[in-house]
């Protein structure tokens, strides 16, 4: 099998609502890159919705899709961030996350209404937002001195790599990304440039 170097994500943030008997669910979707990002996010919506129930979360990440973090939140176990997953297993999309706010309508849903009312929340709002597909990249750091700074630019000019920062004093970074498949050759070329060295940051 080929090396699949590509993924789903979302290009913005999205919502998505959902109403049973009182209860209203509210979907709100997030491109996100780390579990960090992610805990950041879930504390801005529950500053959003201080009053209500529930906060229930599934989060994907990773571009071979391998992690995942679901939470109930309080509800009946795997009625809140399982079905919200599935939601995002169904749209394969991954960097994503998913918080579903609830506010409880007086009425009890039942395993099968909550189960039901979670993916579909989740539903609406990956229905709302714009799917795009994206190439894996790796960041590295390139680190130099000043004297390589015109062979480091070229380089970086020829082989059409994006530069995310960089900060040029006597010992220079410049911190690139470069499309995994491509990784090898650049990397090859790195070796051959004397007081240039490359390291590894993440991928994504």
């Amino acid at each position: 099998m080929l090396f699949n170097d590509t993924y789903k994500t979302i290009a913005a943030p999205a919502e998505g609502i959902f109403r049973d008997r009182g209860s209203k669910f509210i979907a709100y979707a997030f491109p996100v890159r780390s579990e960090e990002e992610a805990r950041g996010k879930i504390n801005e919506v529950r500053a959003m919705h201080a009053k209500a129930r529930h906060f229930c979360t599934a989060l994907r990440l990773s571009p071979d899709r391998s992690v995942f973090r679901i939470n109930d939140d309080g509800e009946p176990s795997g009625t809140g961030g399982r079905p919200i997953l599935n939601a995002l297993l169904s749209a394969d999309v991954t960097n994503v996350l998913i918080v579903v706010v609830r506010y409880f309508g007086g009425t009890l849903l039942g395993v099968p209404g909550l189960i039901n009312a979670y993916r579909t929340a989740a539903v609406e709002a990956l229905a709302t937002a714009t799917i795009q597909e994206r190439t894996v990249n790796d960041v590295y750091r390139l680190a130099f001195g000043y004297l390589e700074m015109n062979i480091v630019m070229r380089l970086v000019k020829d082989e059409n790599i994006k530069v995310l920062a960089q900060d040029f004093d006597n010992n220079c970074t410049m911190d690139v990304e470069v499309r995994q498949t491509a990784t090898n050759r650049l990397l090859d070329k790195v070796q051959k440039i004397d007081g240039l060295r490359a390291e590894y940051m993440y991928s994504y």
